[in-house]
């Protein structure tokens, strides 16, 4: 497996290009009043409650404030042993489902690879592909934030093509058996509605993300399919749904916004983001 890191794809449109820069835009990002408000607090809990979690993946000037509500969650819990982002092919390059067996560069420095659970991972249609990650920013622009949360953080990138939704829950049945004895953190990353009204966006956002919120993997499948909800992350979504499935982890909304928030624009794009903690009537991971 190479070792040579994936260069960032992204840096200087999506997020600063500059480290001292981007950190600051980071920062930003929670104090911002879309945001949480505030900077993580780094009292750490001893324990890890947080499971997985959805967050967009746009410029940071239009999601960041949205995304780092997630982000905030995780800071504030015990860090995992490694973490699993789920991203979306808006290219066509993976041919299913792509994982990278490389570090990752972003300019806050290199996010190395967990080669042990991309090892238990690829099993079926999930394939290491490198040329599928190439220009693809939905991962990318995750790491960031990770790197600004987590002491370390050790990833893995998996990027999944959109299918039937045989495929996805295939996908989603080897997720779930590959993190079922380890500590990790799933990442899915998307967007919701795209250039669509404002009242159009929160209309057919909700509908999404009420099926998330009902840990619904075929009814959010199905809900956006039929009504032609331009979720570009859908894949992902569905893969983290139904790898959930049997986990205990009970979904909340922390906050959705649009991309009209920050400009004034007629048609906008929509963000959300959720997490997924433990049951409370269960152990936290340990």
């Amino acid at each position: 497996m190479t070792k040579t890191p994936r260069p960032p794809a992204v840096a200087g449109q999506f997020y600063e290009a500059d480290p001292a820069t981007l950190a600051r835009q980071v920062e930003g990002c929670f104090t911002d009043a879309r945001g949480p408000g505030t900077l993580p607090d780094r009292r750490r809990s001893t324990v890890r409650n947080v499971r997985a979690i959805v967050v967009p993946h746009a410029g940071y000037i239009f999601s960041g404030a949205i995304a780092a509500h997630a982000y905030r969650t995780i800071a504030a819990d015990r860090p995992p042993e490694s973490v699993l982002v789920l991203g979306v092919d808006h290219y066509g390059m993976s041919a299913g489902a792509a994982l990278s067996a490389r570090p990752w560069l972003t300019p806050l420095g290199p996010t190395p690879v967990d080669l042990d659970l991309v090892s238990a991972l690829r099993q079926g249609a999930l394939e290491v592909n490198e040329g599928a990650h190439l220009r693809e920013h939905s991962i990318e622009v995750q790491l960031p934030f990770l790197e600004y949360v987590l002491p370390h953080p050790k990833f893995v990138p998996l990027e999944v093509g959109f299918g039937p939704y045989e495929f996805l829950q295939d996908v989603a049945k080897v997720v779930q058996s590959a993190v079922q004895d380890r500590d990790v953190l799933l990442v899915a990353s998307t967007d919701f509605s795209h250039y669509v009204p404002p009242a159009t966006a929160q209309r057919l956002d909700r509908m999404a993300i009420d099926q998330i919120l009902a840990s619904d993997a075929r009814g959010l499948y199905q809900t956006v399919t039929r009504n032609d909800i331009s979720m570009c992350g859908i894949a992902p979504t569905t893969v983290l749904l139904a790898a959930l499935e049997g986990s205990g982890a009970h979904p909340r909304l922390l906050r959705w916004g649009h991309s009209g928030e920050v400009e004034k624009m007629r048609e906008v794009v929509g963000y959300g983001a959720i997490v997924f903690e433990g049951d409370p009537g269960r152990p936290p991971v340990k």
